[in-house]
């Protein structure tokens, strides 16, 4: 028998859904009123005065008066921001600044405004009440739901308070949730990420678990601690759990071994949060991609990733890209980030509406010898390879291997397996196959004889785990990257002996 609140979930899902499906259906009139209103509002501010907002009334002009940025560009009108000042990047003070830990400028302070805030709670709830209006399915709303985030405790910085973005977002949990929601404050707050997970599987064991969202190699290691205690898979510990929400990194490495760690098929949605904004949802379970969020104060431009580093890149708006190619992603905010490089690659797998997937990050792609390797065409390969034999694998990583004894250079992937492999010059040739048929450059590459075909290192158990707890990083939104151009996570795996 369906709760009241399960019935009453469907009549508001389907006004979500005829209210997103609105503004995607009209794609280049939304952006265009949210460019407007972004320049209208912050033409007053430091930013909007030193890059004459008053004069841009076009894209083009918004092109020659504001160049792209990363954090470490922005950083001169951020730390104006940090220090108390208003009216910087956007009217007023922000509300909260996430704190993100940049590789390259140590903690980033990304702004959270009275504007942007309810866009990262909008789109996460906007998410499952698609998914209700599209499945019929809310029986899910009236059992637990677990969000594997961040501590919610919040510091405070010249009357800003700050903390991670899921640790912020975790208090706009809607009433009507939280009596549903684990784990609990107390458990929430647990700052060891080990003690935490070991806490929340205690409080969660015997409870009516629906669902369960969360960064994928994370929520992997809260299941296989729910195994080790109850000798079960998940689906059968949580009888009624049949949506899990993810996002953070491609799901399909991970596929095969959650499907074997649950048992059995669950539905699944992928978001893209990220703490500068929430960018897109799956809206559709059965449609590749993410809708992206062109209603969300948020205005995008896109770069053709192969051309991004030559000097003016061509930036385009949503009315010209293109299927399949891979683009960065810059965006302009009503959090008073501006022509801002977020780092990420998207490609866009349908135009009407506009769905993008991950492919990767600019900085994270091997190029030793040029052949440009990004995170979606690794991916892809593992996939295949891993369909190809039927193999589960928990983590992996890769890195170029530049002066190796005797024989030539190669790509060294460090992978830790569910189990020993066992047809390994097998798996290694579809992983060689996929590359090659990918990238055309790799090909010519192993071809001409300057790359020796990949090698797997296989890694110990729990060895990531080990890794991201030695540079202080294990658990909350922190993931291994992919792609390395350089040798530092590698030589890290074998000085902690990581390796079998």
């Amino acid at each position: 028998m369906s709760s009241i609140k399960a019935a009453l979930s469907k009549p508001f899902a389907k006004r979500i859904a005829k209210r997103v499906n609105k503004w995607a259906s009209m794609p280049i009139e939304t952006q265009q009123k949210v460019f407007d209103n972004l320049i209208r509002e912050a033409k007053s501010t430091a930013f909007g005065v030193d890059h004459s907002f008053n004069t841009i009334n076009s894209h083009d002009v918004f092109v020659s008066k504001v160049p792209i940025r990363d954090y470490e560009e922005l950083k001169p009108y951020v730390e104006r921001v940090v220090a108390g000042e208003s009216d910087i990047l956007w009217k007023g003070k922000p509300l909260y600044f996430a704190k993100t830990s940049g590789t390259t400028s140590g903690a980033k302070y990304i702004p959270i405004t009275k504007e942007s805030m309810p866009t990262h709670v909008n789109a996460a709830r906007n998410a499952i009440l698609m998914y209700i209006n599209e499945t019929g399915n809310s029986k899910f709303v009236d059992g637990k739901m677990i969000f594997l985030q961040g501590s919610p405790t919040l510091e405070e910085k010249n009357g800003v308070k700050l903390g991670r973005l899921s640790g912020i977002v975790a208090h706009y949990v809607p009433k009507y949730l939280q009596k549903n929601r684990l784990p609990s404050l107390e458990t929430n707050c647990i700052e060891d990420w080990e003690t935490k997970v070991n806490a929340i599987v205690d409080e969660t064991i015997n409870e009516d678990m629906t669902i369960i969202s969360g960064i994928p190699s994370w929520v992997q290691m809260y299941f296989e601690k729910l195994i080790e205690k109850k000798g079960e898979k998940v689906g059968d510990i949580f009888k009624n759990f049949n949506l899990f929400i993810f996002g953070g990194v491609n799901y399909e490495p991970y596929r095969a071994k959650f499907e074997s760690l649950i048992g059995r098929k669950v539905d699944s949605i992928e978001l893209y949060p990220a703490s500068e904004g929430f960018f897109a949802f799956q809206d559709k379970q059965d449609e590749k991609g993410m809708l992206l969020q062109l209603d969300s104060g948020i205005f995008y431009e896109f770069v053709e990733a192969e051309h991004f580093f030559v000097d003016q890149p061509k930036r385009i708006t949503i009315k010209d890209v293109k299927l399949g190619v891979n683009y960065v992603m810059i965006i302009s905010t009503t959090a008073g980030l501006w022509a801002y490089n977020i780092g990420d690659t998207v490609e866009f797998t349908s135009i009407k509406p506009y769905r993008i997937i991950v492919s990767g990050r600019i900085k994270h792609f091997i190029s030793a010898f040029g052949e440009h390797i990004i995170g979606k065409e690794v991916e892809h390969a593992l996939k295949y390879a891993t369909e190809q034999f039927s193999v589960s694998i928990n983590e992996f990583t890769v890195a170029p291997q530049i002066n190796p004894e005797g024989g030539l250079p190669y790509h060294e992937w460090f992978i830790e397996f569910e189990k020993e492999l066992e047809n390994a010059s097998g798996f290694v040739e579809a992983l060689e196959h996929s590359l090659q048929k990918q990238n055309s450059y790799y090909l010519d590459l192993i071809e001409g004889k300057v790359l020796r075909p990949l090698k797997i290192t296989a890694i110990q158990k729990g060895g990531f785990q080990t890794y991201m707890k030695s540079i202080g990083k294990l658990g909350g939104q922190n993931k291994i990257p992919r792609l390395s151009n350089d040798r530092n996570i590698a030589d890290k795996m074998y000085e902690l002996n990581l390796t079998k």
